[in-house]
Formats: structure tokens, C-alpha cells, sequence
């Protein structure tokens, strides 16, 4: 792997002047929220904002958080946002593989109607109950879509029964290390819940230094304030960089060669590899 999944951050979709802000925020995902943020009542206005919002330009990659595989909302949401300029969809309260693989099915219809590439459309299922904890790993390894996982802590602890304490990481430990223990077993990539507190920077600090210490790439964050500070914590490790190192030379040997797309150790690698993997190699020099 060898990609910036230091942070990814939620924007409210049904509001014009947050988006307008985020187009230009050096988050590594922007993710355009359909969800939790949206109230029932608008939830048709921020589906057709996102749509239109995706045609213009952001400094980094556009993810969409869809509402859950149990809502009503859910097939309207991905017929509406599958098209050019959507790297992937963010799928809240995912229980099983099964869910991701019917998703799947209907991307890929609409891939083709769109005129996209087939699997340009990304997936980042958040993990978010107890079933949901059970099943991570088939949930991570279902489909070669799903690129991370989203740990969310809220959810889970209420389906838990359980109160929330920003002082005690202890009394939800195992569920959060175990999405990323199954993230690493399904070689995607594994991302932390978000710190609520958005002027706490010292907790968020602690919370986040935690969450690599289990193994998580990056973080989940609700404010651009926080952006830096989960940058600061989550650099890329040194084979990520090796492998960006790798990709960046084998590419730029192809194009001279007049090739778009090459094999490497196994893998296909093209040009949304090469810009991953310089976006990579810039952080560290910058």
C-alpha cells in the first residue's frame, strides 16, 4: 500500500458553503456526508448538491458517505453520485460482506452507464456494531473495492450499551483493536474513529497517538482544525514509501515507453497509482 489515508473528513452534503471550504482543505479524503449529518428532510436537496459538487475541483480525492445497506435512502444515494469525479463511497453500519457485495453489483451497472472505468469506485465500509466488529475481516475482504475500514466508536457503543468516556480507551479496546488487526489481515487500510471535541487538540493528540499505536493508518476527523495534527501523527512507514518509491520509477520508465498501465510485482499499477504514490513521496519532503 502506498497512499495518504492520514485523514479523512466529513462534510455536511447538504451544505453549499462547508463543500465550497472543503475543495480547497489538504485533508487526504474529503468525504461529502449523505448520512448522519443530514436530516431526513433534506436528505433529496444534499443528494442532488453532492451530485452537482462533484463535478468541480478538489484539492484531493471526494469520497461519499452514503446512508446505511437498511435505509430506504440507499440505492437513490448511489444512482445519484456514482459519476465522474467520485473516487469512492464511504457505507456506514455495514453488518456483513453480503452488503458490500450487492453494492457492488449496482456500481458496477452504473460504472458502465456512466462511462467509467470498471472499479474506479472505491469502498470504505464503517464498522460500526457489534456484528459489524464479528464479521470485520469478511466485511474488509469482500471485495477488491474496499480499500479501508472506518472503526466508528458512537454507534458501536451504543449498540454496546456502553458510555462513552474520552479518559477511558479501555472499556472499548478490543472492538477498535480488532478492526485494525482484521484491516491489516485484509491488507486495506485501517481508519480511526473521530475525537468529538474539536478544541480539545491535546485529547485529540492522545487519542490518535493510541490509535496507531493499534495499528490504524489514520483518523476520521470532523474539523479542519484537526487536519495537521492527525498529519503530524501519521506518517507513512518506510516500506509504503519504498513501494511509492517503486511504483513512481516503474511508471515513469512505461511512459517513456509509450505504457499507461504495467504489472508490478503482482499488481496492476496506473496513473491513479502514480499520483497516490507522489502525493506520498511529497508529504515526506514537504
Amino acid at each position: 500500500m502506498s497512499r495518504l489515508i492520514r485523514s479523512l473528513i466529513f462534510v455536511p452534503g447538504n451544505n453549499t458553503r462547508f463543500i465550497n471550504k472543503a475543495k480547497n482543505l489538504n485533508a487526504d479524503i474529503i468525504c461529502l456526508d449523505l448520512e448522519d449529518s443530514v436530516p431526513a428532510s433534506e436528505k433529496d436537496k444534499a443528494r442532488e448538491l453532492v451530485r452537482e459538487e462533484l463535478s468541480d475541483k478538489f484539492m484531493n480525492e471526494v469520497y461519499v458517505r452514503i446512508n446505511a445497506p437498511n435505509t430506504q435512502y440507499i440505492e437513490d444515494d448511489i444512482k445519484c453520485i456514482v459519476r465522474q469525479g467520485l473516487s469512492g463511497i464511504v457505507i456506514p453500519k455495514v453488518n456483513s460482506a453480503n452488503e458490500i457485495r450487492k453494492i457492488e453489483e449496482l456500481i458496477k451497472s452504473l460504472e458502465e452507464k456512466e462511462g467509467l472505468r470498471e472499479g474506479s469506485i472505491e469502498l470504505i465500509p464503517s464498522i460500526e456494531n457489534a456484528i459489524g466488529v464479528v464479521n470485520a475481516y469478511n466485511i474488509a475482504s469482500s471485495s477488491e473495492r474496499v480499500t479501508a475500514v472506518i472503526f466508528g466508536i458512537f454507534d458501536l457503543l451504543h449498540d454496546l450499551g456502553v458510555e462513552y468516556d474520552e479518559n477511558d480507551f479501555i472499556s472499548y479496546i478490543y472492538p477498535r483493536a480488532k478492526v485494525a488487526l482484521d484491516a491489516k489481515a485484509a491488507n486495506v487500510y485501517a481508519i480511526d474513529s473521530i475525537w468529538q471535541k474539536i478544541d480539545d487538540r491535546e485529547g485529540l493528540i492522545r487519542d490518535a497517538k493510541f490509535g496507531m499505536k493499534l495499528g490504524y493508518n489514520g483518523k476520521s476527523i470532523i474539523h479542519p482544525n484537526q487536519i495537521d495534527v492527525v498529519h503530524d501523527i501519521f506518517k507513512p512507514s518506510k516500506e509504503e514509501i519504498e513501494w511509492a518509491k517503486r511504483i513512481v520509477n516503474a511508471l515513469e520508465e512505461a511512459k517513456r515507453a509509450g505504457k499507461g498501465a504495467i504489472r508490478l510485482e503482482g499488481k496492476m499499477i496506473d496513473e491513479v497509482h502514480y499520483k497516490r504514490a507522489k502525493a506520498l513521496l511529497s508529504s515526506i519532503s514537504s
